[in-house]
């Protein structure tokens, strides 16, 4: 029996995808085997030693403490592209709210309501209200992942012109980008070409505070930012001098602080990205069936901290190992297993920066004795074996 730990409220289509019988799944559970989890904070949470794998179910781990996790051989899985259309349909929204001052003018309208003569003040003040169209406008897009392929997309549709940038694009995503969408040589060019930027990476040390002081002289002139990825990537004190300056024109962005709403040129939006009962569900299906396939197969699809590695199981016996990835790794395991006349049928072997994972298959069950002596070596991190 399988026991699941859930911090937040989970999707019933996707908790229901447990098989009931084998699996046990609740908010308080002890040693629990794994956590699904949406946006409770788990950095300072102590973190059970039962546990093989958190899936998150959301495109953001901030709030998983992965470098620990990693050195304890937890698979931190996240949903890439569960919520996509969900972020992608409101960053369509940003563009024209930041364009066309659709807020300011309901926010005027309201303030009017108790007027009688509303009809003749909302064509004398109209004007007071308009902005320019996006078609033939140029939109720079910082990160082409699932969400940022969908928005360069359909900004394209919508007569746009696109950047896309992104050093680190995916084979997956590149075949589903336009081709009518130009690459930028750096972070620099885009931003000095676009009419609008939107921002679609991952927080990381590398990526925090992205858009600064620097970049925002380097911008072109009364350009609008939208950011529906994570706070951090935009300094706020810098980007509100930016727009008081006259720079930039407006900033849209789904983590509104005091700092930014104090201007008047930020509209801000209560993390509404992904706020979908579609994207909700999306992401709880993907995520219980990447814990599914770990727990049962040991597959790896979608982890952040570990490499992408899935072996169909042929033999009964599977061995899983996730070790530090240094020299001779699979060398000491298969040495141990052929000390005991254990023939292996299968193997796979994959690393991701500093960690490795080993699937491998035999037909013979391996003795408890050999597990150990696998555990003992230096730079092993985890051992289970998988019966099927």
């Amino acid at each position: 029996m399988f026991r699941i730990q859930t911090l937040n409220k989970i999707s019933t289509l996707g908790l229901d995808i447990f098989p009931r019988g084998k699996y046990e799944i609740a908010s308080d559970i002890p040693n629990p085997d794994a956590i699904l989890v949406r946006s409770a904070e788990m950095n300072s949470m102590e973190i059970p030693s039962s546990v093989l794998a958190i899936a998150r179910a959301g495109a953001g781990y901030n709030n998983i403490p992965v470098q620990r996790c990693s050195e304890s051989g937890v698979v931190v899985f996240n949903t890439p592209g569960a919520n996509a259309n969900a972020v992608k349909e409101l960053t369509l929204a940003a563009l024209l709210l930041s364009s066309r001052n659709i807020v300011g003018g309901i926010n005027w309208t309201s303030s009017v309501a108790e007027r009688e003569d509303v009809a003749e003040l909302v064509e004398k003040e109209k004007s007071k209200f308009t902005g320019p169209e996006l078609k033939g406008k140029t939109l720079g897009v910082i990160g082409l992942g699932a969400i940022g392929v969908m928005v360069a997309n359909d900004a394209m549709a919508l007569g746009m012109n696109v950047i896309g940038f992104d050093p680190y694009i995916s084979v997956d995503a590149a075949w589903h980008l336009s081709s009518r969408v130009t690459r930028a040589d750096s972070l620099d060019s885009l931003l000095a070409k676009s009419d609008y930027v939107t921002l679609h990476i991952p927080q990381s040390e590398a990526t925090k505070g992205i858009l600064d002081a620097d970049k925002f002289r380097i911008i072109k002139k009364d350009a609008r930012i939208i950011n529906f990825s994570r706070s951090a990537l935009v300094k706020d004190k810098d980007i509100v001098e930016a727009l008081e300056a006259g720079k930039i024109t407006c900033y849209v962005t789904d983590f509104p602080t005091p700092e930014l709403l104090a201007c008047k040129k930020v509209i801000g939006i209560p993390h509404l990205g992904a706020s979908t009962p579609e994207a909700e569900d999306n992401c709880a299906i993907m995520a219980v069936n990447q814990i599914i396939d770990y727990l049962e197969t040991g597959a790896i699809l979608n982890s952040v901290n570990f490499p992408r590695c899935n072996l169909e199981q042929r033999f009964p016996h599977r061995l899983l190992v996730v070790n530090r990835n240094i020299p001779n790794m699979v060398g000491q395991i298969t040495t141990s297993l052929a000390g005991a006349n254990i023939n292996i049928q299968d193997l796979i072997n994959h690393h991701r920066d500093e960690y490795g994972f080993s699937i491998i298959d035999t037909e013979q069950q391996i003795p408890e004795s050999v597990l150990e002596q696998i555990r003992k070596v230096d730079g092993i991190i985890r051992v289970r074996t998988i019966e099927k």
